[in-house]
């Protein structure tokens, strides 16, 4: 594979993304710093095929990214492969309002070859390659002029071993018969509203207990506020201030700005500078909320009661065994509130009971809820078994 120089002018870019644009998949990965912002500080952009790699420098002076982004979220022919992708995608979305497509996630296919639930990039490319990573650079200042070549060489490796792995995975997911269970997963990571928060809505966020519509107005109003006051600032939201001051503040609102000095979890000069002065602003403006924009009470699920708990002890280890049948990660097939919904009486609205996850998992999951299946241990091993008739009487 030729691995190219540092990339930091627009004509080497530009004819790069026109060779990748005729690929079948490209592998993709960022390095960005986010400690200290509330956006992403994207630092480098490593891209690759398998005949070619490159690290981009998105800092360079005057570099035009547009037929790399447009490549990302543009060409369909194209598929874009990540490893855990989620934060490379966040960034992406925030450069373009759109989310790469096609995308394929290399962490979340693991799930369905029994590699875990959130392997590692360094542990995929031991177990598939058998190449020890060096992790000497993962915890480098991305942000910092110049790259060196062993930063540069780390960054690179991140896209390369994925190009070589990537189509062992798929043709292993092939012969197992198990892409079509990845469909909905690769769905739920291109989803674009996982990468943005309207302010409107960011008081969804604050776990706070109250059901009073005065108290909640007032949440929504005040978290909207820290969402504008940390993106105008590019600062993290708990910078400006924690969800739990936030919690405070709506159930116990300041009289005057002179009050907010009081509040734990501020800093006593808001009590008279412009931010204090902004934040009095959004709690005198706050409506109580609207009846029908209340949070919904959660939903109410007949079971027998006590047992209810016991019942979801013995999905989970159903789970346990039917994962270990089938060779597959158990979040993969089912999560732990899905379980404890069904020990307690829910029958609609669970990934379980539809689609491959019923013929796999579900089937089974209802059969030991309503009676019709037990655990036996036969040779020392627990299996799953199905009572004979008289039993059932």
């Amino acid at each position: 594979m030729q691995i190219h120089p540092l990339i930091t002018d627009s004509a080497t870019l530009a004819a790069l993304c026109e060779r990748l644009a005729k690929a079948d998949f490209v592998t993709v990965d960022t390095e960005f710093m986010r400690e200290n912002t509330f956006w992403p500080d994207l630092c480098l952009i490593q891209i690759a095929d398998t005949k070619e790699a490159a690290a981009i420098d998105p800092k360079a002076p005057g570099l035009d990214m547009t037929p790399l982004l447009d490549l990302l979220v543009e060409n369909e022919d194209v598929l874009k492969v990540f490893h855990a992708g989620g934060q490379d995608i966040e960034i992406v979305y925030n450069l373009t309002g759109k989310t790469p497509h096609p995308l394929f996630d290399t962490q979340i296919a693991s799930m369905a070859l029994s590699q875990g639930e959130q392997i590692g990039y360094g542990n995929l490319v031991e177990a598939w390659l058998g190449i020890s990573l060096d992790k000497g650079a993962r915890f480098t200042d991305w942000a910092r002029r110049p790259l060196d070549k062993r930063q540069i060489d780390y960054a690179i490796g991140d896209v390369t071993h994925l190009s070589t792995l990537f189509p062992m995975m798929l043709e292993e997911l092939r012969k197992t018969g198990r892409g079509a269970w990845l469909d909905q997963e690769m769905a739920r990571l291109a989803d674009p509203s996982n990468y943005t928060v309207d302010p409107a809505e960011a008081w969804k966020r604050v776990r706070l207990s109250s059901r009073k519509a005065d108290v909640l107005g007032r949440l929504k109003a005040i978290a909207a506020w820290r969402e504008t006051e940390a993106r105008d600032k590019n600062l993290p939201r708990g910078r400006i201030a924690k969800d739990e001051t936030l919690a405070d503040l709506a159930t116990h609102p300041p009289r005057d700005q002179a009050d907010l000095a009081k509040v734990r979890g501020l800093s006593a000069a808001w009590k008279g500078n412009d931010i204090g002065a902004r934040l009095m602003a959004a709690i005198a403006s706050s409506q109580p909320l609207a009846k029908e924009d209340m949070p919904e009470r959660e939903p109410y699920r007949p079971g027998p009661g006590k047992d209810g708990v016991l019942v979801a002890d013995l999905l989970k280890l159903l789970l346990k065994v039917r994962s270990r049948e089938i060779n597959v990660a158990a979040r993969l097939l089912a999560r732990t509130d899905e379980l404890e919904a069904l020990a307690a009486g829910q029958r609609d609205k669970l990934p379980i009971l539809e689609g491959w996850r019923y013929e796999q998992f579900g089937h089974d999951a209802l059969d030991l809820v309503e009676g019709r299946m037990a655990f036996a241990v036969h040779n020392g091993k627990l299996q799953m078994t199905k009572p004979e008739p008289d039993a059932l009487d």
